[in-house]
């Protein structure tokens, strides 16, 4: 029987009393790549933020692992074992690669800390030779495997990122997904939303199309990325 690492019924939310989202139902189960796509100001990312406590909730139940934490804040999130990268302000570029990366365990002990971040430089090993660089001389594709590395070293278990790929060039948007479904050989469990609805579409198990603050679609990727209508709408002619 699966596992439902996130289950959420009803969500409606948004920010103060302008409400975003209305009645989203949508779940993620353990070891799934799930892609958000839509079309701009549809909900993706102010979903993400009323998961990770972000947005404000209304109503609506959001489960991780069978247990409700809609409510709840950041770092209580975080301990249960789930991180978030946002798309912008992810990175502190007045402090080095290896600053930054401290700032991601500043709970944990310097040796747990030490070989989180030597196994982050592993999964990254572009900021191999940058630990000592301040992170604003960075490129963009650099600045986001920075700051992915940085949600890992709290090891999480489920991770949600907010267009990971934005900005960047063709290159680096294929090495940032590539690594990101690779975090799945760790037992890390992906959301994410994405502009780039194709190259992302095309390492998930299932997809689900925002519009409107609503769920219009959902269903496997493989499906969405072939249905000719949902392409014409939602993913732009080929």
């Amino acid at each position: 029987m699966t596992e439902r690492i996130l289950d959420v019924k009803g969500l409606n939310g948004g920010y103060g009393s302008v409400q975003i989202l209305y009645d989203i139902d949508l779940y993620v189960e353990k070891g799934e790549f799930v892609t958000i796509i839509g079309p701009n100001g549809c909900g993706k990312s102010t979903f993400i933020k009323a998961i990770f406590g972000i947005a404000t909730h209304y109503s609506g139940s959001v489960e991780h692992e069978g247990e409700e934490v809609s409510g709840w804040r950041t770092d209580q999130l975080v301990n249960r074992g789930i991180s978030y990268v946002p798309q912008v302000n992810n990175v502190f570029p007045s402090l080095t690669v290896h600053e930054n990366l401290q700032m991601g365990g500043n709970q944990l002990s310097n040796k747990i800390l030490n070989e989180r971040i030597e196994r982050a430089l592993a999964m990254f090993p572009d900021l191999s030779d940058r630990v000592h660089d301040l992170a604003a001389s960075l490129s963009g594709g650099e600045r986001q495997m920075l700051a992915i590395s940085r949600a890992l070293i709290s090891d999480p278990k489920f991770l949600l990122l907010d267009e990971p790929t934005a900005a960047l060039s063709p290159l680096y948007q294929q090495q940032i997904i590539e690594r990101i479904d690779s975090l799945r050989d760790e037992g890390i469990t992906v959301l994410i939303v994405e502009q780039n609805a194709r190259l992302s579409l095309a390492r998930s198990d299932r997809g689900y199309i925002f519009a409107g603050g609503k769920v219009v679609h959902t269903g496997d990727a493989e499906y969405i990325l072939t249905d000719p209508e949902i392409g014409e709408y939602f993913l732009g002619s080929h």
